[in-house]
């Protein structure tokens, strides 16, 4: 049964394709980017469907992302999907740390979801699917570390994975399911192209998981494909 879904970072990859799965679907898309006068693949997806809104957000902008919910009120979401993020540095290991590049990818990657959900949540309130999807990565795993380095966004990730575990136990009496996702090594302007897998095959497996959750899922780490991935 389409919904609404409200989606950040849909300017390219993953956000730009789940914007077109859903809109296909007939859902009612609310997409958001930073720039939206930029995002010209995304101007066109919605030239091309009726069911697809364009809001600017950066989700570092705690401001405009109140603005935006006070646009929304009234309104009903059923899915809230955390997508944007930010890699920063590359290359990252030990005694080539840049402590500045490393907070700007915690605001992020690991406060800007906290704050999305915070601010949105409560517009699932009359929502059919209740769903919180946080974009996290395999990466973010600790049973999954055996290669070291990559400091910056490992951590980044290993934080948001905790902020969906505690949002999953906060949100559950309101009848809100959040998981957290990896979307697989994912052929896009972040994964390059010796990545494993299409924007396509990933995006139809994170809309499966999405739309499939139950309160057993709450609080789990989900690779792409539905196999769970550990702490």
């Amino acid at each position: 049964m389409p919904g609404t879904i409200l989606i950040t970072g849909c300017n390219r990859g993953i956000g730009l394709e789940m914007t077109r799965q859903f809109a296909a679907d007939g859902w009612q898309v609310v997409a958001t980017c930073r720039n939206p006068s930029a995002a010209w693949e995304l101007s066109e997806l919605a030239e091309a469907h009726n069911n697809i809104e364009i809001h600017g957000l950066d989700v570092t902008d705690y401001a405009q992302m109140a603005e935006l919910a006070k646009d929304l009120k009234g309104r009903s979401l059923d899915v809230l999907l955390s997508n944007a993020g930010y890699y920063g540095p590359k290359g990252v290991g030990l005694d080539s740390v840049d402590v500045e590049a490393w907070r700007k990818v915690l605001e992020a990657n690991t406060i800007a979801p906290y704050k999305l959900v915070e601010t949105f949540y409560p517009l699932m309130a009359n929502g059919h699917y209740k769903v919180v999807g946080i974009l996290s990565s395999k990466v973010g795993s600790i049973s999954d570390n055996g290669s070291g380095g990559g400091y910056i966004y490992r951590s980044s990730k290993t934080a948001v994975n905790q902020v969906a575990k505690s949002l999953s136990i906060d949100l559950a009496e309101q009848g809100i399911k959040v998981l957290a996702l990896h979307p697989g090594w994912v052929k896009t302007e972040m994964g390059g192209p010796n990545a494993l897998i299409s924007v396509q095959e990933s995006v139809a497996g994170l809309k499966k998981l999405l739309l499939e959750a139950d309160e057993a899922h709450s609080g789990h780490f989900y690779n792409y494909d539905g196999s769970t991935i550990p702490w």
